[in-house]
């Protein structure tokens, strides 16, 4: 008998994980507020522009029906106005792979329709909490994807993850056609105004066909902080005009011939930027479990919405299917949101608010320096996929100030390491972790994508690790490591643990292995080695060890290949008749 979760809520995250569970067969029921056709003749809700690591999770699940219609978001585009007008600095940068944003009234109704088409029971009502007391004698799971309809309350506010208590932006989107389309390539043209806020754009489809979202975050009390007094779609159109007029010049002219894309293409609030506790208890005790926005809202100044209840869904996802017939209890919950917490959101919500607050002076070394160094740019745009990225140099001024000398240096041996990666990125690798205990006998794991073998008499095989990595130590002073070779599944442990800094052994299914080396559950393969070697080697040691315990497993193996993790299929040419 398939086992029966309910969603309440049909955003980017419900739905998401709602369709990934009913192609693993689970008895599915998704509570919405709206039927597709009311999703679809509503207003806009918001500006979501999804990076490449996020429309892959959509594509895994056959949820991607825009390709070829919805118009490429190429690069980032950044712009620093000056005090006195005029831009102080600005660059741009191709991302490695496209972004795309689609209107979620088309992207949300087509996925309704196609909840139901693949047999998901759909709901339409405003759940209340008597409805999630229903849901939980109904189903062994329901988790809340919505904060609407009072559901929030059942999440306390997590007082350590929330900075802030009141909305650090006052915020508007505008929806139109006819915008003069940015010269190079499309991209997110973002405007920083000091004192004053921000202003993005870039090109989207929406119901009538191609469009460009404008989004204006205006600091509060600032000029930007200026739509109460706005009333129809077409005040709203001029009062975004006369922004970019005023404060940012260089857009307002590519905005001559602008129109709305119809009357609904507007949206105007604020909301404060809070983490919530994950687990709600109700009044009978049974236990939920928050999701996406419900658990962390984030400021969308960073255009992570979208990606981070992506990312959340894909993550659920994997953590149900990997629960097999035990019962999802209040404890996995917690497990499950903090798995969720340190491998992802934390990031997304220490950039967001750093970016919220006045930036430091190393920040904005960083922004000036990427004028002249587009390496660096590139780096400082790929953090938009994937913000871990960020981490430390964002946060860090010796970091940044390191970040920033070593790309002067590359540029001036004329060599182009990103360029070189992505190169040798043409290489497709399988990936590993590996895992020891220190001196302290603490638990230390690091991704790697450099292991091989190296010999059979004696049985010695070889991995690399960056010589500023933290771990170093650890893993030089280590009598033995684990290999863990990761299956297809186990993406999100190679993020976890190519991650500096992160919590990656707590939540983590980890057993011990011979001489005490901690092992991953579920790799396709162990080795413990004895550590009988290091090799320095440019910005690198080489660490050899001797195979002296291993095991595997069946599955598929996760492969690393120009970027992006992959599975592995049979050659077509090599198939048997």
């Amino acid at each position: 008998m398939s086992r029966r979760i309910a969603i309440v809520g049909a955003g980017q995250s419900g739905l998401q994980l709602a369709l990934g569970l009913l192609g693993e067969g689970y008895a599915v029921t998704l509570v919405s507020n709206q039927t597709a056709e009311q999703v679809r003749g509503g207003w806009v809700q918001s500006s979501q522009c999804m990076f490449a690591s996020a429309l892959t999770t959509e594509r895994a699940l056959g949820l991607d029906f825009w390709s070829r219609e919805c118009p490429p978001i190429e690069g980032i585009a950044f712009t620093a106005a000056a005090a006195s007008g005029g831009r102080a600095s600005e660059w741009a940068a191709r991302l490695d792979s496209p972004a795309q944003s689609v209107d979620q009234r088309l992207k949300l109704s087509r996925w309704l329709e196609e909840y139901e088409r693949r047999g998901g029971r759909l709901v339409i009502q405003e759940a209340s909490v008597g409805d999630l007391e229903r849901l939980t004698r109904e189903h062994e799971l329901v988790v809340v994807a919505t904060g609407r309809g009072g559901l929030g309350g059942i999440f306390p506010r997590d007082e350590a993850k929330s900075p802030y208590r009141s909305p650090q932006r006052a915020l508007a989107l505008t929806y139109v056609r006819g915008m003069e389309p940015r010269a190079d390539y499309p991209a997110v043209s973002f405007n920083a105004i000091p004192g004053v806020g921000e202003y993005f754009v870039f090109p989207a489809l929406t119901l009538g066909g191609p469009c460009e979202i404008m989004v204006f975050e205006g600091i509060p009390g600032g000029p930007m902080d200026c739509w109460d007094d706005v009333h129809t779609p077409a005040e709203h159109l001029t009062r975004s005009l006369k922004i970019l007029q005023r404060l940012i010049p260089w857009e307002y002219a590519r905005c001559r011939r602008v129109e709305l894309t119809d009357e609904r293409g507007i949206l105007t609030g604020r909301f404060t930027p809070v983490v919530h506790e994950p687990v709600g208890v109700l009044g009978s005790g049974a236990a939920v479990l928050a999701m996406a926005d419900a658990a962390v809202l984030n400021d969308p100044l960073t255009g992570q919405g979208s990606n981070n209840a992506a990312k959340c869904a894909e993550i659920y996802l994997e953590r149900v299917l990997g629960r097999g017939g035990e019962a999802f209890d209040a404890e996995w919950m917690r497990q499950t949101f903090d798995y969720y917490w340190r491998s992802y959101a934390r990031w997304v919500v220490a950039w967001t608010n750093a970016m919220l607050a006045p930036p430091p002076a190393h920040v904005l070394r960083l922004l000036s320096a990427a004028q002249e160094l587009p390496s660096l740019a590139s780096t400082i745009a790929a953090g938009f996929d994937d913000p871990r990225t960020l981490h430390p140099w964002w946060f860090d001024a010796e970091a940044a100030d390191r970040l920033i000398a070593e790309r002067r240096a590359e540029q001036a041996r004329g060599l182009d390491l990103r360029e070189l990666r992505a190169a040798l990125g043409q290489f497709a690798t399988g990936v590993t972790v590996i895992t020891a205990r220190d001196q302290g006998g603490r638990p230390v794991g690091v991704t790697a994508n450099s292991f091989t073998s190296l010999s059979l008499e004696p049985p010695l095989v070889l991995w690399c690790l960056g010589r500023r990595a933290m771990s170093l130590p650890a893993f030089r002073s280590c009598g033995w490591f684990g290999v863990n070779v990761l299956a297809s599944h186990q993406h999100h442990l190679s993020r976890l643990f190519a991650t500096s800094g992160a919590d990656k052994f707590t939540g983590t299914d980890v057993k011990e292995g011979p001489s005490g080396v901690p092992l991953l559950e579920g790799a396709l393969a162990h080795f413990v080695c004895r550590n009988v070697r290091q090799i320095e080697a440019g910005d690198h040691v080489i660490m050899i060890g001797e195979v002296e315990h291993y095991e595997t497993h069946d599955g598929e193996p996760l492969v690393f290949h120009s970027g992006s993790y992959r599975v592995t299929t049979r050659h077509p040419e090599l198939e048997s008749g």
